[in-house]
């Protein structure tokens, strides 16, 4: 879900091209496996599977997305969600209520015949479960692709990557990788191409936001972005009703956050939000670390388990090219 602070932050959206990214990208994991989930789907939204039945959306988006990345200079490192905070419960029965909800939704629309409202509500049924999380980790692996376990947040870990410049950047549709002090961030990195978006095609692009634009064009600090934040609704608590990122920024030039906490959220604790969000759990149990990829075995896992394409499978690994000439996988590691 994320926070809606995109009303102030369209101005600092800077667009990002592809040569102007290379290096350590932190991935938040599972916000990019939400987004194979959601769009690598057949025109029905019937998500792509094998003859079991078997959701298999993740893995294509993981392998073909990341030669991609490699073919351009990105080394990718997907960090995982860990515990949530317990604050966060409340938001994640919500979640599940809505994924159930549109799952009904599309049903439905599929009996009716709706292919347009069928794949809409097939999106917002998408849901991560452990083995959507056990197949991605096990094919990074085969790939020679480090991944980090998050004790926490996925976002939070990776602002902290790119802050302790382990990562360039941090990776997420979602704006909290800001409230977590990623000094910048990359949007539409997982995502980029030809989208189907409300019935016509539109090109979604990579763009840039550097968290220090951002404060000095607010005029606003680190916390009191976070306190913006709290007011539209945070992952872990729920917004004012009626106000928006705008009237939030309004709220805290003039000084009245707390009045109008004390008024319209008398039950929230935000200091624990805040100390979450300034101080959140991470590590630095990780090595960053590209191994030669195991061709045979990734060949065995998506052709032989899951029943992908063989030559599709082996044209991406085959494929990778950069200037000047022609470069295995292996060349990259």
């Amino acid at each position: 879900m994320g926070v809606a602070l995109r009303d102030i932050l369209t101005d600092y959206k800077i667009p990002a091209p592809w040569e102007s990214l290379g290096g350590i990208a932190a991935i938040d994991a599972h916000n990019a496996l939400y987004q194979f989930l959601s769009i690598i789907r057949q025109p029905d939204g019937t998500p792509l599977m094998d003859s079991r039945g078997r959701v298999t959306s993740h893995l294509s988006g993981i392998l073909f997305r990341s030669v991609n990345f490699l073919e351009r200079g990105i080394r990718p490192v997907f960090v995982f969600d860990g515990k949530p905070p317990d604050f966060k419960e409340e938001t994640i029965e919500q979640r599940r209520a809505v994924r159930k909800e549109a799952d009904e939704r599309w049903r439905d629309a599929l009996e009716r015949g709706d292919v347009q409202e069928a794949y809409k509500q097939a999106r917002s049924a998408s849901k991560i479960d452990d083995e959507v999380i056990k197949t991605s980790k096990a094919l990074l692996s085969l790939m020679g692709m480090p991944y980090v376990e998050a004790p926490s947040e996925g976002e939070a870990q990776a602002a902290y990557m790119v802050e302790s410049g382990d990562a360039r950047y941090g990776v997420s549709q979602d704006y909290d990788t800001l409230l977590f002090g990623a000094p910048t961030l990359v949007r539409n990195l997982t995502v980029s191409g030809k989208r189907r978006m409300r019935g016509r095609t539109i090109t979604v692009s990579p763009e840039k936001i550097m968290l220090s634009d951002v404060l000095k064009g607010l005029a606003v600090t680190r916390e009191q972005l976070i306190r913006i934040g709290i007011l539209v609704g945070t992952d872990f608590n729920p917004g004012v009703r009626g106000i928006g990122a705008k009237t939030a920024l309004k709220i805290i030039h003039r000084g009245e956050f707390d009045q109008v906490v004390r008024e319209k959220l008398p039950d929230l604790d935000t200091d624990r939000i805040l100390d979450f969000f300034q101080n959140p759990p991470v590590t630095d149990d990780y090595i960053l670390k590209w191994d030669p990829p195991d061709r045979d075995g990734i060949l065995s896992m998506l052709c032989d388990q899951f029943e992908f394409s063989p030559d599709r499978v082996k044209k991406s690994l085959d494929g990778l090219t950069v200037s000047g000439g022609q470069k295995t996988l292996d060349s990259w590691f």
